[in-house]
């Protein structure tokens, strides 16, 4: 079970797609988590990972060094 609380305008914009499809709120909200979820987590991970590179606690590597170690330099 989840509780959220929207914004008044997307609220009635909700209930409009509900009344006009037939479909519940719920329908629209469990697809649109659906449809973004993993976008969200990848923007999540990108940014700790960012971090972690900025503190020094992970490093990179060049993208001449990653062709060369895996033969795909000219």
């Amino acid at each position: 079970m989840l509780t959220i609380r929207l914004p008044r305008s997307i609220e009635k914009r909700l209930e409009k797609l509900a009344r006009r499809t037939g479909r519940t709120k719920t329908y629209y909200v469990r697809e649109a988590i659906l449809e973004h979820l993993e976008d969200i987590e990848d923007r999540y991970l990108a940014e700790v990972t960012l971090e972690r590179i900025r503190s020094g606690e992970e490093r990179t590597i060049p993208l001449k060094e990653v062709m060369k170690r895996h033969g795909l330099q000219r």
